[in-house]
């Protein structure tokens, strides 16, 4: 019955055209802000896929690392006992240390020495721009550059004249100088990659012998193991590991490699989420006004509402629903206009990045069934706030049928 009133006094038109002005200010600006909301949301929701996308081949599943000191010993007891975890799918030891790569020109680069099965851990394979993925071996190594690397350094993989050098800091030298301080080798460039911009202008790899060899590490000393395991078992290796390592080791799952990352775009996408309910919030004053000026309108309905024994409750509630009604027809038009553009853009792509250095050319959307869920929510906790105020008013409000 409340519902039935309530409708009715949605459609029917009202003696004095502001109000139905007013109504469907307030149903437009419910439109515009639940789009938004959806579109903003589904856009960040593409932004982040994408980047977890790289960084899920830039960066091992699970990673074990020293706590305080930049290498780690592994004991024969240890080794065994890391080989039998059996949700570890794949995984390779890592050296790595910081050098200078001298071609035509030299730059600072970070040395990742690897086994050869290092793209069944961490698939930067298919990122080579030029070249192939070869590391060489512990005579004749070669190394895999980043792009920025590649142009840093003024390295040509068609037809490099020049020699590629690494020079690595020597732990044994009695002294820092040119000499004793550092140890050098002549490398080849077999490729190059390009996965993103900070993991291109830092990384080089080449095979874990020949680095081990530079560093004078001993054969059981390691930099790192990089472990590939589902993301559902990633806690359960962690968890594994950090028994069998003890405190000298850190164990860290993909997410807290890359916590500020993610920290930073789930912040961004929470601010961006607040600043847009703002426009939800400017629609409630409008519902407040459109059923207040209702209220003065349909003094007489509740004066005869009221003489057939209606309670206060009832009158309440009608014009409660009314303003659900307001919020609910707009929300409803904004989750299909926001959807429907979100859907436009994933299967055409007419909205375009600025500039021709992304990945990608075109904003990415992703939708997501809970934000859907999240911005219908937000739209009612609102609205119901907006209607419960002037509702509250109009129940006890004491009309004579007489004035």
């Amino acid at each position: 019955m409340n519902l039935l009133f309530a409708w009715r006094y949605f459609r029917s038109k009202k003696s004095t055209n502001a109000i139905n002005i007013i109504a469907w200010i307030a149903v437009t600006a419910i439109v515009v802000g639940t789009a938004a909301l959806i579109i903003i949301l589904s856009v960040f929701n593409g932004f982040e896929d994408l980047v977890k996308s790289l960084y899920v081949d830039c960066y091992a599943s699970v990673k074990v690392m020293p706590t305080q000191t930049k290498t780690f010993f592994l004991s024969p007891q240890q080794l065994h006992q890391f080989k039998a975890i059996k949700e570890i799918k794949e995984f390779s030891f890592v050296a790595e240390e910081k050098a200078l790569l001298m071609s035509n020109f030299q730059t600072i680069v970070t040395v990742k020495g690897v086994e050869a099965h290092y793209n069944k851990v961490n698939n930067i394979a298919p990122y080579i721009t030029h070249g192939v993925f070869e590391l060489g071996t512990t005579e004749a190594p070669s190394i895999v550059i980043g792009v920025g690397i590649e142009n840093a350094a003024g390295i040509n993989l068609d037809r490099n004249l020049t020699p590629t050098v690494l020079y690595m800091p020597n732990r044994n030298a009695a002294s820092f100088n040119a000499t004793d301080g550092l140890n050098s080798y002549t490398v080849h460039p077999a490729g190059a990659f390009l996965i993103q911009q900070d993991f291109d202008n830092k990384y080089v790899f080449t095979n874990l012998n020949f680095l081990k060899y530079m560093l004078n590490m001993a054969p059981n000393e390691y930099s790192a193991i990089e472990i590939k395991t589902s993301l559902s078992n990633e806690k359960v290796v962690k968890e594994k590991l950090k028994s069998i390592l003890g405190k000298e080791c850190e164990v860290l799952t993909r997410y807290e490699q890359n916590r500020s990352l993610y920290a930073v775009m789930q912040i961004e996408k929470w601010v961006i989420y607040g600043i847009l309910s703002l426009i939800l919030i400017v629609a409630a004053f409008n519902i407040i006004g459109a059923l207040t000026m209702l209220v003065l309108e349909k003094q007489k309905d509740i004066a005869v509402l009221k003489a057939m024994g209606a309670s206060d409750n009832r009158i309440r509630n009608i014009f409660l629903l009314e303003g659900l009604l307001l919020a609910g027809v707009g929300a409803a038009i904004g989750v299909i206009l926001g959807g429907t553009i979100c859907w436009i853009q994933f299967k055409f792509h007419l909205l375009k990045l600025g500039g021709s250095t992304f990945i990608i050319d075109y904003y990415p959307v992703q939708s997501s069934v809970t934000d859907y869920l999240l911005v219908v929510l937000t739209v009612a906790v609102i609205a119901f706030s907006a209607a419960y105020i002037t509702s509250r008013k109009a129940g006890g409000r004491v009309i004579s049928l007489k004035s």
